[in-house]
């Protein structure tokens, strides 16, 4: 049987939409066979169940990626063997334990007053700026920038260069790869500074607890201490950024949402969940595994060598987990989304950024009773050339 090979991305990112070829070949194909930009040909997994497989499975490795020319969306070649995004248990593990009680739903519940407090100076610096404004500048930016640069002890102050990083490490096309090479090296240049002052004057701030990780127990090495902060600082900042301004959007261009979510207050925590679900945040995939052994999955048979894709935005859509899943439904009740991932690699920060989402759109909403978009939905520009999708800037008014 002659196995069909799609050209990968189906089409280009447009605004939040999916491109209607994930719904079919969940119906039809859910194990397919696309070709990457870059890298060759690969398994595209769709479907909730095997995108769950895929990424919790230790038969899948993100390791056997690292150096080799798998199927992906920019035309570099990963040598990173000390990013924590790269490794399998047990160094995995090791890692994400040296990190993980700063984001524990105690320490997250501890920060959001401070959460409230400055989203709210942000919002009086939005109405100062007089309608319309930009809400990417106002809010959907400066709040995540500015959580995790205090949690990890960053000046907020030296952000254009960590914020260049981020761009870089979410390019496709956008930057040319020497652009991604500079900047990247300017950013970990700007971390190792920072930990070399953590080392002169310790801290007690989650740098200067990595840093004391390294130097006084050695549970980590000083390339995977220099990955690992420049890595928290990005992933921190950048999903969250995003998302605010991409619910934002939907919220408001959404029929009767924004005036539901202010009259019940607490109908906005399950309401981001819907959103999380709903709204795409990358504009494909990315992040392959290696199969390890030969696995059953879909209907077909994964080849140990063989590399998979998984559709994470898709997996969310999928009608045999949930019920009307083209729709968005604020009050949906059992919500098993993949926004943050599954398995080993769920992002560390979910607890953090769903605090963070909660707070910011709850706030907006009850600062702004009349708040709308500035212009049509349509008129919106979008990025273009990233992993992520989200607006250059998303411009908001209200009455004086």
């Amino acid at each position: 049987m002659t196995t069909t090979v799609r050209e990968y991305p189906f089409s280009r990112a447009h605004a939040l939409d999916m491109d209607p070829t994930y719904a079919g070949l969940q119906r039809d194909e859910p194990m397919s066979r696309i070709q990457a930009p870059y890298g060759g040909q690969c398994w595209l997994a769709v479907r909730h169940a095997d995108v769950r497989t895929v990424l919790g499975d230790p038969r899948f490795s993100r390791r056997e990626t690292v150096g080799r020319d798998v199927a992906r969306a920019r035309p570099e070649i990963d040598h990173q063997t000390s990013s924590i995004l790269n490794m399998d248990p047990p160094e995995h593990t090791r890692l994400r334990k040296l990190v993980a009680r700063a984001f524990t739903t105690r320490r997250v519940a501890d920060l959001r007053p401070r959460t409230v407090a400055l989203t709210r100076e942000l919002l009086a610096g939005l109405r100062a700026a007089g309608s319309p404004a930009d809400l990417v500048t106002h809010l959907s930016m400066p709040l995540p920038v500015t959580i995790i640069c205090e949690m990890l002890g960053v000046p907020v102050s030296e952000r254009a260069v960590f914020r260049r990083g981020a761009d870089a490490a979410l390019s496709t096309t956008s930057m040319t790869p020497q652009e991604r090479v500079q900047a990247r090296d300017e950013m970990l240049g700007f971390m190792a500074r920072l930990i070399a002052e953590r080392r002169q004057e310790p801290t007690d701030d989650l740098l200067g607890a990595l840093v004391a990780a390294r130097d006084e127990d050695d549970r980590l090495s000083e390339d995977e201490l220099l990955a690992l902060s420049a890595g928290i600082l990005v992933a921190g900042h950048e999903t969250t950024m995003n998302h605010l301004a991409n619910f934002t959007f939907t919220v408001l261009s959404t029929p009767g949402l924004a005036d539901s979510l202010r009259a019940d207050p607490d109908a906005v925590g399950p309401a981001v969940e819907e959103l999380l679900r709903f709204v795409p945040l990358g504009a494909g995939s990315g992040f392959p595994r290696v199969a390890l052994e030969d696995v059953e999955m879909g209907g077909v048979t994964v080849r140990a060598g063989e590399e998979v894709m998984v559709a994470i935005h898709a997996a969310n859509r999928d009608a045999e987990l949930f019920d009307d899943p083209q729709e968005l439904h604020p009050d949906r009740e059992a919500n098993s989304h993949m926004a943050f991932g599954h398995g080993p690699h769920h992002c560390l920060g979910a607890q953090l950024a769903r605090m963070e989402l909660q707070v910011a759109l709850g706030e907006l909403l009850r600062e702004f009773p009349d708040l709308r978009l500035a212009g049509a939905p349509g008129d919106v520009e979008w990025k273009t050339g990233a992993l992520v999708r989200g607006p250059r800037e998303l411009l908001v008014a209200w009455d004086a």
